[in-house]
């Protein structure tokens, strides 16, 4: 069995200069990636790759802070891409109090609405969120059916134990960063059984590559991080999570 990639921009413009050697790079090593579509452009690059690419599957959203616009219309146009056939989720939304592109009320109806799509559409969710856990929290409470993956996850044990009854927890490549004790800490508490990989490529990179260019075959370095942190084997590891971001999308044995 091999690792798969559930998070990841291969559509982003770091990759046109060599996005054909890294879904080379994917074939080769990864059983699959999740493109994930964070706008209305990146959600139709991300259909017309998995159209292309058998190793690709897609997700379709608007992130927090790409809502400038948002109405009807693009809730409509989400619709229609999710009806693709390897579209397996709606993402990435959520809520992101950081940058705060738009105000709360307004990332509060984006994110509701997006939510309410996914519930319609029996679909998945990637959740995005940044200094903004608590509202994230009680959001979610209020679409009880809805379930997926809190990606990057950024919370304490405490919120993560309450989240995983629903939700995944995404662990990307600050895992390997010195300073990510409180990650190590989720790791270490929450069973493997609620854990995926991703990369979130081209941002993000692992040790030894931080401060690079970040690419889906870099879930190595995170999974081999998991596997130190609870004392089991890389395979466990590979095997488990594997499973779970097939479970996480409803993907199957090709």
């Amino acid at each position: 069995m091999k690792l798969i990639d559930t998070h990841c921009h291969i559509d982003n413009e770091k990759f046109n200069e060599d996005r054909i050697e890294v879904i080379k790079r994917i074939e080769e090593n990864l059983d699959f990636v999740v493109n994930i579509g964070c706008d209305l452009e990146s959600s139709k690059k991300t259909v017309r790759l998995t159209r292309v690419y058998d190793c690709i599957y897609g997700t379709v959203g608007i992130h927090p802070t790409d809502i400038k616009g948002f109405n009807e219309e693009t809730i409509s146009t989400l619709k229609d891409l999710a009806q693709e056939p390897k579209i397996v989720a709606i993402g990435e939304i959520g809520l992101d109090y950081y940058w705060m592109t738009e105000d709360k009320e307004f990332q509060k109806e984006c994110f509701k609405k997006q939510l309410q799509l996914a519930k319609e559409l029996n679909k998945p969710v990637v959740i995005h969120t940044r200094d903004a856990m608590e509202d994230t929290v009680k959001i979610l409470k209020e679409f009880p059916e809805v379930k997926g993956v809190i990606h990057c996850y950024p919370g304490s044990v405490e919120t993560a134990k309450e989240l995983i009854k629903n939700f995944y927890l995404g662990i990307g490549g600050v895992l390997t960063f010195k300073n990510s004790k409180k990650l190590v800490e989720v790791v270490k508490e929450i069973p493997l059984e609620r854990i995926v990989i991703e990369t979130d490529c081209p941002y993000m990179a692992p040790e030894p590559n931080r401060g690079k260019r970040n690419e889906p075959i870099y879930v190595e370095y995170v999974a081999k991080k998991i596997a130190e942190i609870k004392g089991i084997s890389l395979e466990q590891v590979i095997e488990i999570t594997t499973q779970n971001g097939r479970d996480l999308y409803n993907i199957g044995e090709k």
